[in-house]
């Protein structure tokens, strides 16, 4: 531990279980002094154990649907008066696609269920920043992070309209970014994690083949959970307070592999 966000205030969407990324960052930001609060949509809490996080971290849980306008701004006031001050540090850890969910090919949609999605998965994200924005929210060279995906750049057949939600939320991070930075000195970066075990995950179609498949192709493995939570904790210090309107590429080097090794033994 080396106290990187000792002294700092953040909000930490869409922690579920111990599997979530979101439940790893919480408890590195905890083991690294950061206070924060917890918050997600009343239905997906009761899906989970984020109580038990709560507990463990010293933390308060504020429910909000991330695509409430009226929620954020209630739990942004909340957050600013428990934790005694403006916020350094967000975590957008939220998707969801109810195509995916119902079994809906993507040249199939059922275009109501896409909407939706793309309201939870990257709209949610605008809302987020607009708040804070125009509450002023936000202390200087404060860091607001979004998960994301490789799909939102290359073509993961299964992986739905999760897709599209993924490359509109990386649009958003990098034009309500360039506001931030411009304005207030905060910056705004994606995170692009290999696939990850999550309930979230495991709920895309061949999610275990595609998991062995990248970390066979990535020479370092794929990244864990909990190494997308050390790597939000750096982006979240004052170690990386030059960096914004980013999509961090975290997945063991799966990016810039074109075949492995490994793979192409199998075809031989």
């Amino acid at each position: 531990m080396y106290n990187l966000l000792k002294g700092k205030r953040g909000i930490i969407f869409g922690a579920l279980d111990e599997n979530s990324i979101a439940w790893k960052t919480a408890e590195r930001v905890h083991e690294e002094g950061g206070v924060f609060v917890l918050t997600n949509a009343a239905a997906a809490r009761r899906l989970g154990n984020i109580d038990a996080l709560a507990l463990k971290t010293g933390s308060q849980i504020i429910d909000a649907d991330a695509t409430s306008v009226a929620d954020l701004e209630n739990l942004v006031d909340q957050a600013v008066d428990i934790l005694g001050g403006k916020i350094d540090f967000i975590l957008h850890s939220i998707g969801m696609s109810v195509n995916v969910r119902k079994g809906n090919h993507y040249t199939n949609q059922n275009y109501d269920f896409t909407e939706k999605g793309w309201n939870v998965s990257a709209v949610s994200f605008h809302k987020v920043m607009q708040v804070l924005y125009k509450k002023d929210a936000m202390n200087e060279w404060g860091s607001i992070v979004a998960l994301s995906y490789m799909a939102a750049q290359r073509v993961f057949p299964d992986y739905n309209d999760m897709a599209d939600n993924k490359a509109f939320l990386e649009s958003v991070a990098r034009s309500f970014g360039y506001f931030f930075g411009r304005d207030k000195k905060v910056r705004v970066n994606t995170i692009s994690q290999s696939p990850t075990p999550t309930r979230a995950g495991q709920g895309v179609k061949g999610f275990d083949g595609f998991l062995s498949f990248a970390d066979k192709m990535a020479p370092l493995g794929n990244a864990s959970a909990l190494d997308c939570a050390n790597y939000t904790v750096s982006m979240f210090s004052d170690l990386t307070r030059m960096v914004t309107l980013q999509n961090l590429l975290h997945d063991g080097g799966f990016s810039n592999v074109g075949v492995s090794q490994h793979v192409m033994e199998m075809f031989e």
